[in-house]
């Protein structure tokens, strides 16, 4: 990437891997944005999941969900020769956006995803060296894959490296 040029933008339940440069995803609520990031090659990837596990059958998208979000996550960078053992993971997302009344299995979304994120994270056997998650604030996720830097960006707050 020519430096100053736009980051690689991620979607909501999706995911992208770039080489150098920047990437970058919005609007994390309750979402998480997990980078998964190969120091040695530079190599990042960033997805973008909504909820905690995929519990549907068929053909869905699975970048949507915490654990196969993840694995497919990992999956891909692999197959551009990243090495499981060297990757890394920095999270940020994961707030209470919305109060629920009762008892209802909705519960904290947010906190059902952090919670979600660092099973499969431990599953996977990927070191989690920093995260930005719970409160009650939207924030925007900016990660450097050429100095492995997460930035985090929420509304009145100073920017957050991780």
């Amino acid at each position: 990437m020519i430096n100053g040029s736009k980051p690689v933008v991620v979607g909501i339940a999706d995911m992208k891997i770039i080489s150098g440069g920047k990437i970058i995803t919005y609007a994390l609520g309750s979402c998480i944005g997990i980078c998964l990031y190969d120091s040695k090659l530079k190599l990042a990837a960033l997805v973008h999941i909504m909820l905690p596990l995929n519990m549907e059958t068929g053909r869905k998208n699975p970048l949507k969900y915490a654990d196969t979000g993840i694995r497919e996550t990992l999956k891909a960078m692999q197959l551009k020769g990243a090495m499981k053992s060297r990757i890394t993971a920095k999270a940020a997302g994961g707030a209470k956006m919305f109060e629920v009344s009762g008892k209802g299995s909705l519960g904290n979304i947010g906190q059902r995803n952090i919670e979600s994120v660092h099973a499969i994270l431990k599953m996977e056997g990927i070191r989690l060296l920093a995260e930005d998650v719970g409160g009650s604030v939207a924030r925007t996720l900016t990660f450097d894959a050429d100095t492995g830097q997460a930035i985090i960006q929420s509304y009145g707050k100073p920017l957050k490296t991780i």
